[in-house]
This record gives structure tokens, sequence and C-alpha cells, in this order.
């Protein structure tokens, strides 16, 4: 009788946490399942990022708080998302890991029969054909709320950049993706300029427009045009237009009536 393959039926697993015995628990939790093959074990965002795109994972057993790349910065930058489990020792995160449509949560230290639940989930979110696909960039946003806003991570092809706010000049809405300008280059992130806006700190950048925020430590002066709208010039020349109630808020902003 001929031999049955059954790895191409197996769930093939991810597992990223930067414990090595946080890895190891799920290893033995998972060894119990032969219809589950572990393959790739991470210890931080980056490498997640790269396996999950060559192993052409299934389900991702997730840390949220990692160093170099945090989970939900993992989950923007996969495509196609795998379904996702989120591990966590932090249960503030816990609802708002739904909110990126994880398939649930294990909230550390958690025990056999919670991670059989969640795993049990997983394999019915599966087997329903379900699209994991979501907006990670404005889902994560809305997750990470609480977080103070640092960086920006985008994904150019397989080239993963951090992007500290402190380099930022300007960001600007194009379509579905903002343009995010500083001295060197323009990078491109799938993401709506109002997400973005609202995890920003009002007093270091501003909306000047319904389709440009800029840094306010970038901006030199402000022109009236031809037409006597008004421009806003930044440090190294480029010009942006303001919007009635961009001028507004700049000169509130700037403390004149």
């Amino acid at each position: 009788m001929p031999e049955v393959n059954t790895r191409a039926t197996k769930i093939r697993v991810v597992l990223v946490d930067d414990e090595t015995p946080a890895r190891a628990l799920l290893r033995e939790y998972l060894v119990a399942h032969a219809g589950v093959e572990i393959v790739a074990e991470c210890a931080n965002g980056f490498e997640a990022v790269k396996a999950v795109g060559s192993c052409a994972a299934d389900l991702l057993f997730l840390d949220i708080q990692m160093p170099k790349l945090d989970g939900f910065e993992v989950l923007e930058l996969l495509d196609p998302q795998p379904t996702v489990i989120f591990v966590t020792a932090y249960d503030q995160h816990a609802l708002k890991a739904f909110e990126v449509h994880a398939v649930d949560y294990l909230l550390k230290p958690f025990g056999v029969e919670r991670f059989e639940e969640a795993l049990q989930r997983a394999k019915a979110r599966l087997g329903s054909g379900e699209p994991s696909k979501v907006q990670a960039a404005d889902l994560s946003s809305t997750a990470k709320s609480d977080w103070p806003l640092d960086r920006i991570v985008v994904r150019d092809g397989t080239k993963v950049t951090l992007i500290p706010l402190a380099k930022l000049d300007f960001i600007q809405a194009q379509d579905d993706y903002v343009l995010l300008k500083t001295p060197e280059k323009g990078h491109l992130k799938q993401q709506t300029l109002a997400s973005l806006e609202s995890r920003l700190d009002p007093k270091r950048f501003l909306r000047i427009h319904r389709s440009f925020i800029i840094q306010m430590d970038r901006l030199a002066r402000l022109e009236q045009s031809e037409t006597e709208s008004w421009v806003a010039v930044l440090a190294d020349g480029t010009r942006l237009p303001v919007s009635k109630s961009g001028y507004a808020r700049l000169k509130e902003a700037l403390g004149e009536v």
C-alpha cells in the first residue's frame, strides 16, 4: 500500500518570541499534534518577517513586545499574512490584538488547556478559508494607540526600514499610501494619513492641508502666493500648500492671532 504523504496537509507554524523558554513551551505543546509542523523559530521581529515569507507559514505564534520589531510591526510587514495567535505577558494588549484580527491571544503564563483552545480556534480559522489579510498598518495604529510612537516601519521588497520620527520632514497622502519624506529620500507606506496622524505628537506634527502633515521644527516661514493662498516653506526650501483650516492651526500653534 503506498505511503500517504501527510506533509502537505500539515499546518506550517512559525514561533516568534525573544525568550527561549517561551518558544520551548510552545514547541512542547505543539509536539503532541501530528497535524502541525514547526517550520521556523525566531528570536526577533526581523527573523520573523524573513522566516514567514520563506516558509509559507500558515500559523504564527507571535510575541508582542520584542527587540528590533514588535509583534504589531511584524504583522504590518507580512504579505500575505498568516493566521496569528499573539503571545504576550501584557494583558492590556489582549483585546487590541483582536483589532488586528489575531485569531486569539495567549497571556503568559498559560497552561496546556488554554493553549489547546487557542490552537483549535486557529485550526477552525484555517479550515474556514477566511482570509487573514487586513490593513495591518491602520489597525495596528489603533492597537498601539497608547504606545508612544517614536518610529515608523516600512517595507520595500525584502528591505525593511525603520524611520525615526525625528528624521521626518513631512508626510503626504497619496491615495491609500503615505509618502514619508526624510532629508535623504521618500518612503511609501500603505497606510492612511488620518490613522498615522492620530499617533503623532500634535506639538511636533501639524496637519497643514488635507494631504500634508509637517514636522513643525522644519517650518522656515509662511508665504502668500499670487492667488492669496498660503504656502509653507520648509528649511530645505520645499514648498507645501496650506489650507484655510491648516493656516488657522499654524497660527494657533505659532502663538499668533
